[in-house]
């Protein structure tokens, strides 16, 4: 798994700059279980730090629900206190980087939006460390405005960036795939955080419907919690919905009924049903080009973001897809060269 041995990595590298000390750190990995490579992260690591010579630090499953176990008693995590500030610190992060990434190709001098971003970014983590959530709206309606007037009006091709979570939010992962589209004018339509947790609603719906899940009594709380987390979405939304260029946040089920049109929705290891959903969303925009980032060999997007491309152009004719598979030898010519080509249509004007 390419993103596991990067984030294994890292984690060691860490360790070996003397920042951390290992008897008073703790290692956190977040799990989602099922099919993924993935869900060996916690094992992974811990074999890792072993051979390092960290055999004393402790490795812990951050996961909500307890679905994949853990095996340190003494880690609990205050979810309904969490929830809320968590919720919004996604949000967050999500609206900036919409609002970046469409003001990066239009910026009216070099460099402002970065640093626009960035000083809101580092505001927001002290909102969030104090839970300040009303204030993290307070700031996207004021972030909105500020990027409204550092942008230029222009009409910019279009390149909607699907795949793997790891990959298509980590630049180093991806080798700047993201940087280098941007560097020639292409406005990139980004992922969002947001979809990745929102899925489990559909999920467990739709489990119940298959007759995997048994139906419970915290299925009409479940209910209720959707309903409470969509007020939460529409509040960011009418914030950030004066940046002239941002698109509100959907609906994760109309997403998904999108996507039951090309996979079934039981398909839930990692991005799963999700990133088929990612791209016709794209392209009910009128988006029609998207680069799928996944790990070789990876179940969930090297065989699921191939495997729909024909029925998702039986949709959409004319959609443009380029499938990057990366692993830790993939060459930087070959990435480049394919990118290349799959501008040449974008010069066409096609998106």
């Amino acid at each position: 798994c390419y993103p596991a041995t990067l984030i294994v990595g890292d984690i060691i590298k860490a360790f070996k700059s003397g920042q951390y000390d290992p008897a008073k750190t703790a290692v956190a990995m977040t799990q989602t279980g099922g099919q993924c490579r993935a869900s060996s992260y916690v094992q992974l690591i811990k074999k890792a730090l072993v051979d390092a010579g960290y055999a004393g630090v402790p490795v812990v499953a951050f996961t909500f629900g307890g679905s994949m176990g853990n095996r340190q008693p003494g880690f609990r995590v205050n979810w309904m206190k969490m929830l809320p500030i968590a919720l919004y610190a996604v949000l967050y992060s999500d609206c900036i980087s919409k609002f970046y990434y469409a003001s990066a190709v239009r910026e009216k001098q070099p460099g402002q939006v970065a640093r626009l971003r960035d000083l809101y970014l580092e505001a927001g983590e002290s909102l969030i460390l104090e839970g300040r959530h009303d204030d993290l709206v307070s700031y996207i309606a004021m972030a909105a405005n500020e990027f409204n007037r550092i942008c230029r009006d222009a009409e910019c091709p279009k390149v909607c960036v699907v795949g793997e979570i790891f990959l298509k939010f980590n630049p180093f992962a991806q080798k700047h795939v993201t940087d280098w589209l941007m560097a020639r004018g292409i406005e990139i339509v980004p992922p969002l955080l947001l979809d990745f947790f929102m899925q489990s609603f559909v999920n467990r719906r739709v489990d119940e419907a298959a007759h995997l899940r048994r139906r419970s009594i915290t299925d009409f709380a479940y209910g209720l919690a959707y309903k409470r987390i969509r007020k939460h979405i529409e509040r960011m939304n009418r914030a950030a919905s004066t940046f002239k260029y941002f698109t509100p946040f959907t609906d994760i089920f109309a997403e998904a009924e999108e996507a039951r049109k090309v996979i079934t929705l039981s398909a839930q290891f990692g991005e799963g049903w999700l990133l088929p959903a990612e791209i016709m969303s794209c392209a009910r925009q009128g988006v029609r080009s998207v680069v799928s980032l996944q790990p070789f060999g990876c179940i969930a997007n090297h065989i699921v973001s191939k495997g729909v491309e024909k029925k998702i152009k039986a949709f959409f004719p004319d959609m443009n897809i380029l499938s990057l598979d990366f692993d830790s030898g993939v060459s930087d010519v070959n990435i480049t060269n394919r990118l290349l080509l799959f501008i040449d249509n974008l010069k066409g004007g096609r998106q």
